[in-house]
Formats: structure tokens, C-alpha cells, sequence
């Protein structure tokens, strides 16, 4: 299918500006292709028209890394963490680092092993900014897709950070605040990267669908006021998407972090899969009953889009509930440092200790003497970051066999 481009859409905010390059399709289709994922009834279908119940990983901390995944317990969102890496070992060497983290942190083989394991597809959560001008977004993914293509499994592109915030807090890389809700210049920059994605891996069978925002308005009071304003912004959004993509899944997850339903009035598209998440709750058939119900109700499948950070006897048993109910899961998170609640643990790199003593300290201007005496050397700094690019490759990382175990029972 050809496409064309056209002229850079800018949205303006204030002083602000944003430009992000549209694609414009030319010639698009009326309905959906064959070969695609799709979502019939309750079920989600393959191209050959099999049931599909999905068992995967998710791949965070690679486009949008957390602190508590560095064993930090200052620093946890994205810009927070990069700050504190420029302050450790300066702006340059910060900046390459970050390139070569990207690079390294998910790799062939990477991907080989989860297939290997017996998993049949991956959650890629990212953070937008990488999809601005000049970013690495699809020089990031590309690769990777064209990795699970080949390996076999199936790829959800899951917008972890979107603009303006979804959530106000670490995990989306916000300023606090969940200002999506209340900025039409971020409702419509979220709006044209969709787009711009959709455009992208339109024709591409190996995507499964478009996670649309993660975890959308914590569960604080002051915050519930937006829930009225999610599914009109899932709606927006999703037409952006079908202007260029009429073949993909899109996923909604509910408010409240992927907990509550309620929100959501009948289905708007006939391609939609409804996504909930689950931490630390009973295993059991309570946990999950109300999104049975829901699918019952409405006609649509539903999926844990993320679970985890648990003990594998937990994760055993949460399974072993979801696929009783025919309900597929992606779990949470396929890699961190030090900890076994995850496929493969990376080891804590030289001098990390010191690293992260720095990164726990109060800072601010009153503190900068402190945190200048305590820093760790320079050659211990450069060292630091340097051995963890390596000790993040799967080549180095710690294989955990009972989590392995839990997940796919061998």
C-alpha cells in the first residue's frame, strides 16, 4: 500500500510547540484485511482462525525505565533516572550510555529465549517521547519486531508514558500529575503519535495490536473525576489509529491501573480487546470473576496485560486460574537487577553499591556538599555504567528456572 506524507502537524500549547510527522495513507482499505490477529466474541482468533490465548512477557525498563528496576530507591522516573546519570558521570557519557543501554538490553537473543521457553508473545511498553522528531522509536522497534517475526511470536505495542501523563507517576515519566486529561494539546499529540505507529506497522502481521495508554488514573479520589474522560480519549484515539490502520487490535485498559471496568460503556469498534491488571491479590477465581463477567456481558475478550513481582508459587497458581478461565497473560517484567521475580535476573554491576548510595540521597542545593563528598570516583562511576551495558545482554543475565517453572510449568 503506498503512502505519502504530509506537511509536519504542528500542535501548539501555550509558548509550547510539538511537530510530529503524520503519515497520510493513500488509498486505504474500507475493512480490515486477512492475516491479522482479530478479536471475534469473546475470543481473540489467529489468522488461521484458532483461538489464541496469549502467554507473554512484558519487556520493561527498556523504553521506559524505572528506578526500582536499577535498585534505586530515589530516582524511579525516566527523566529522574537520566538526571541522575548526567550528575554521575556527565551529559556526554550519560547520553552514549543510554544509547547503548537501548541497544543492549534487548537483543535476538533475547527474543530467541522467550520463544524458547515456551512463550508466544511480548509486551513492548514505551515511553512517546521516542517517537518525537528525531527519535529512536522506530529504530528501536523495527529490529525487535523483525525479531519476534522471526521467532514466532506476537509483538503489543504498549504506550507506557504517553504526553502529558496518564497516571502522575513514575511509571509514565509525568510531572506529578495526570495532565492528559486536561491538556488538548497532549490529547492530540497522543492522538498523531497513535497514528503515526499505526502507520508505521500497518501492513505488519507480527503486531498484535495497540495498547492505547497503561494504567490510566491511579485509584486517589481527586483523580476519579477522569474517569468520564478516559473511553472519549480511548475513542479519539482509536479513530486516529483506523484512519490509517484498519487490520490491528486495539486494547483498553480500564481506570484505576487496569482495575476497574466500570468505566467502559458498550464496545465502539469491532477489533477491541479489553486489558486488566493484578498485583498482589488473592490467585484465586475471585480475583478475576468481575472481567469474566464482563466478557460474558459484553461479547469481547479480555487479557491480564500485567502481573508479577511475586513469589513463583503465586504466579503458578495465578496462571494456573487465567487459563482456567481461558484468559491469556503477560507478565511482569521479563528482566531486572539482583531479583529472581522475572525470567532472568541481570547481576548488580562493580561499585553499584555506590551508585545507588548516591542516587538515595536528599538532594537540592542544601545537600550539594554532602552529595558531592559522597559521590563515588569518576573511574568508579564510568566503571559502573560501563559493566552494567555488559551485564544487561542475555548473554550474562541469570536464567531463573522456577520462575520459568510457574510461568509455563517446565
Amino acid at each position: 500500500m503506498r503512502t505519502s506524507r504530509r506537511n509536519f502537524l504542528t500542535i501548539c500549547g501555550g509558548a509550547a510547540a510539538i511537530s510530529v510527522t503524520v503519515p497520510k495513507l493513500i488509498g486505504a482499505p474500507a475493512v480490515a484485511r486477512p492475516g491479522f490477529v482479530k478479536a471475534q466474541g469473546q475470543e481473540l482468533l489467529t489468522p488461521a482462525g484458532e483461538k489464541l490465548l496469549l502467554r507473554g512477557i512484558n519487556l520493561g525498563n527498556w523504553l521506559e525505565p524505572e528506578g526500582y528496576m536499577f535498585l534505586f530507591k530515589g530516582p524511579q522516573a525516566k527523566h529522574e533516572i537520566e538526571g541522575f546519570f548526567n550528575e554521575l558521570v556527565g551529559e556526554e557519557t550519560a547520553e552514549a550510555f543510554w544509547k547503548e543501554y537501548r541497544r543492549n538490553y534487548v537483543t535476538r537473543a533475547d527474543i530467541d529465549f522467550i520463544r524458547k521457553i515456551g512463550l508466544n508473545s511480548v509486551r513492548i511498553p514505551f515511553n512517546y517521547r521516542f517517537f518525537l522528531p528525531g527519535g529512536e522509536g522506530f529504530a528501536l522497534l523495527d529490529p525487535a519486531i523483525e525479531w519476534c517475526k522471526q521467532a514466532g511470536l506476537w509483538a503489543i505495542l504498549d504506550m507506557h508514558g504517553a504526553p502529558g501523563g496518564q497516571t502522575g507517576t513514575n511509571i509514565d515519566d509525568s510531572w506529578g500529575y495526570p495532565w492528559l486529561f486536561e491538556s488538548e494539546r497532549d490529547q492530540a499529540l497522543a492522538c498523531d503519535i497513535w497514528r503515526a505507529i499505526a502507520g508505521h506497522y500497518r501492513d505488519e502481521t507480527t503486531v498484535l495490536g495497540y495498547d492505547l495508554l497503561n494504567e490510566p488514573i491511579p485509584p486517589f479520589p481527586r483523580l476519579r473525576q477522569y474517569n468520564e474522560r478516559l473511553e472519549p480519549l480511548y475513542r479519539r484515539m482509536t479513530k486516529a489509529i483506523r484512519e490509517v490502520d484498519p487490520n490491528h487490535t486495539i486494547i483498553l485498559g480500564g481506570a484505576q491501573w487496569d482495575t476497574n471496568f466500570d468505566v467502559f460503556g458498550a464496545p465502539f469498534d469491532p477489533n477491541l480487546l479489553y486489558q486488566f491488571h493484578k498485583y498482589w491479590t488473592d490467585p484465586g477465581q475471585q480475583t478475576i470473576q468481575k472481567y469474566v463477567d464482563f466478557r460474558a456481558k459484553n461479547n469481547v475478550p479480555v487479557w491480564l496485560g500485567e502481573s508479577g513481582e511475586n513469589k513463583d508459587e503465586w504466579i503458578e497458581k495465578f496462571v494456573q486460574t487465567l487459563e482456567q478461565n481461558h484468559i491469556g497473560w503477560c507478565f511482569w517484567p521479563y528482566k531486572k537487577m539482583e531479583k529472581s521475580s522475572c525470567l532472568v535476573t541481570i547481576e548488580k554491576p562493580q561499585y553499584w553499591d555506590e551508585v545507588a548510595a548516591l542516587a538515595d540521597m536528599a538532594g537540592g542545593t542544601g545537600a550539594a556538599e554532602k552529595r558531592i563528598a559522597a559521590r563515588p570516583t569518576l573511574e568508579h562511576a564510568r566503571a559502573a555504567l560501563d559493566d552494567l551495558l555488559k551485564k544487561i545482554r542475555f548473554e550474562a543475565c541469570h536464567v531463573n528456572g522456577g520462575y520459568i517453572r510457574a510461568l509455563v510449568g517446565r
